[in-house]
């Protein structure tokens, strides 16, 4: 079994408890963050129709506040599409919003057609992509020109503050035990801080993202630099 296949063996794992588990640990501050994502990349667009695709999509709780904040901002939405290769996380995902489409891909084989949506968008999700210069790639080519690509994601702290310690903290001696006793599988939250540490750096992903033809529009870190948003366009 390779890495990316164990990652996903992992999220079918954690599946129904995977969203209990995102609102103790993050103590419901993930919603907010998900929010800003959403309203900083609508002020980035026009009045057309939009097509959403959202990567790594998990439950749909990101599909979700596509539509809700949407919804806010007076935006009009032609479709929000939800792609992620862990059967069991879809499989929840389709039980809480019904009304949605779900397909089950990697990142680096999106079921779309080039130059077909308006926004790609992926939850802290990249850090879980083995092949993120393929996955970045293939957002390109999904594209529409000048479409956004939006990440949420921990990224790795290269000089934490004092603050970015705490949270440093929290992550390697909090979360893997109350993850592990929400889900009953500790080395799955075992795995978040380590991955995290293992990860990219702000500016390092930036250049990745270049370097797979999009410009940077907006950066910024939330909570403690906790959690960063990201979003740039299509050249």
């Amino acid at each position: 079994m390779t890495k990316q296949e164990k990652i996903v063996s992992m999220f079918n794992d954690i599946a129904p408890t995977y969203d209990k588990a995102n609102r103790v640990l993050s103590m419901g501050v993930d919603t907010i963050w998900r929010k800003k994502a959403c309203s900083k990349a609508f002020s980035y667009c026009g009045d057309s129709a939009l097509s959403i695709v959202d990567v790594a999509c998990g439950t749909g709780d990101m599909m979700g506040y596509w539509k809700r904040v949407g919804t806010e901002n007076k935006m009009v939405i032609d479709e929000i599409i939800g792609v992620d290769p862990s059967e069991g996380m879809v499989g929840v995902g389709r039980e809480k919003f019904p009304e949605m489409a779900f397909h089950i891909a990697p990142a680096t084989l999106l079921p779309r057609d080039a130059q077909s949506a308006d926004i790609i968008s992926i939850s802290y999700g990249i850090r879980n992509v083995m092949e993120r210069q393929a996955a970045l790639l293939e957002f390109n080519r999904v594209l529409k020109a000048g479409g956004l690509v939006v990440i949420l994601e921990f990224m790795k702290n290269e000089n934490p503050s004092a603050l970015g310690k705490v949270r440093d903290w929290y992550m390697n001696n909090v979360l893997p035990r109350l993850g592990g006793l929400i889900s009953n599988n500790y080395e799955a939250y075992r795995y978040l801080p380590d991955s995290i540490e293992g990860f990219l750096t702000v500016s390092k992903m930036a250049t990745e993202l270049e370097v797979a033809g999009f410009e940077m529009l907006y950066t910024k870190s939330f909570s403690m630099d906790i959690s960063t948003l990201m979003i740039a366009r299509k050249k």
